[in-house]
């Protein structure tokens, strides 16, 4: 069965695009047939963390129906089973898709025939965004443990949470009576969406049970990246703990990445960072991510001087 993987936060420099590339290499060496989608539109970056050159080809060609098939701008990289779909030849107008523009792209994503398809999604709360996000199988929240970070991504958690329960609403032709509330939600002046669902359910038992079933159907796991020794062990834990009180969707914990300056210096120099330094406690956390991804056990961690 294919699994669509989004990974996204609300903070720019989390080290979304380096954990999409990282898992993406880590899967395909499993013997996956695995696709990267560049989605961080207007800031497409990702065959950077690849080792690659600017793609001549990608999205641009699929949108402009240059293509008909999104399969068609998959373009193989240096690694066995592993295709990127990249957004850099995109014009600037790419950030802002018309919503049929957008809809084409969704359900192109949907078809495409690979095991494992991840989304690299940009920064921030726009549309576009939230979207894409929410057709995932699973989508990936990923955060440093810093406290700002932390709260980027809970905003970013609620507006994902807020968006699929705003076109719920108005796919069940209830936008016009929800509205005030979703605002009171909007500015704040509800404490949480579980808050929302409650209202709903107080006024129609049988709607409301429908809007938090299909909520409950979403699944949701969250990575701390960039992580430090002085940070407690179980912060990621707590996190998905206050998450699972307060919200419908199950949260899992996916695991720590531990920092490693050499990360940045291997994006600087083109240089994939799990063939530079395999034998990493960074790249033993990705391998450990991965294995759970497709579930298969995790392996102990063996760490090895780096040459």
């Amino acid at each position: 069965m294919k699994r669509i993987y989004a990974i996204g936060g609300g903070k720019g420099g989390s080290g979304k695009s380096f954990i999409a590339a990282s898992l993406g290499i880590l899967l395909a060496k499993q013997g996956k047939r695995v696709v990267l989608v560049d989605l961080d539109l207007g800031a497409s970056n990702l065959h950077t963390l690849l080792g690659q050159r600017i793609p001549q080809r990608g999205l641009d060609a699929f949108i402009d129906k240059t293509t008909n098939s999104l399969e068609d701008v998959a373009l193989s990289t240096t690694i066995p089973n592993l295709y990127l779909i990249s957004s850099t030849k995109c014009s600037l107008e790419i950030a802002n898709l018309f919503y049929a523009q957008k809809l084409k792209v969704i359900n192109a994503i949907k078809n495409l025939p690979f095991a494992y398809v991840l989304l690299d999604l940009g920064p921030g709360i726009n549309f576009n965004t939230l979207d894409f996000f929410l057709i995932a199988t699973e989508g990936l929240f990923v955060a440093t443990p810093e406290p700002t970070a932390i709260e980027n991504t809970f905003v970013f958690i609620k507006s994902i949470y807020l968006r699929k329960l705003k076109l719920a609403l108005k796919e069940a032709n209830m936008w016009h009576i929800c509205q005030e509330e979703v605002a009171k939600l909007s500015k704040g002046a509800l404490k949480s969406p579980l808050d929302l669902i409650n209202i709903l359910v107080g006024r129609n038992l049988e709607n409301g049970k429908v809007f938090k079933d299909l909520l409950s159907g979403l699944k949701f796991s969250l990575i701390l990246n960039k992580f430090r020794g002085q940070v407690a062990e179980d912060l990621g834990e707590q996190l998905v703990e206050v998450c699972n009180r307060h919200l419908y969707p199950s949260f899992d914990f996916l695991g720590n990445i531990s920092y490693d300056s050499r990360v940045y210096e291997s994006i600087l120099a083109r240089n994939i960072f799990i063939r530079k330094y395999p034998y990493t406690k960074t790249v033993s956390d990705l391998q450990n991510m991965a294995r759970r991804l497709t579930g298969e056990k995790q392996q102990p961690i063996q760490i090895k001087a780096s040459k």
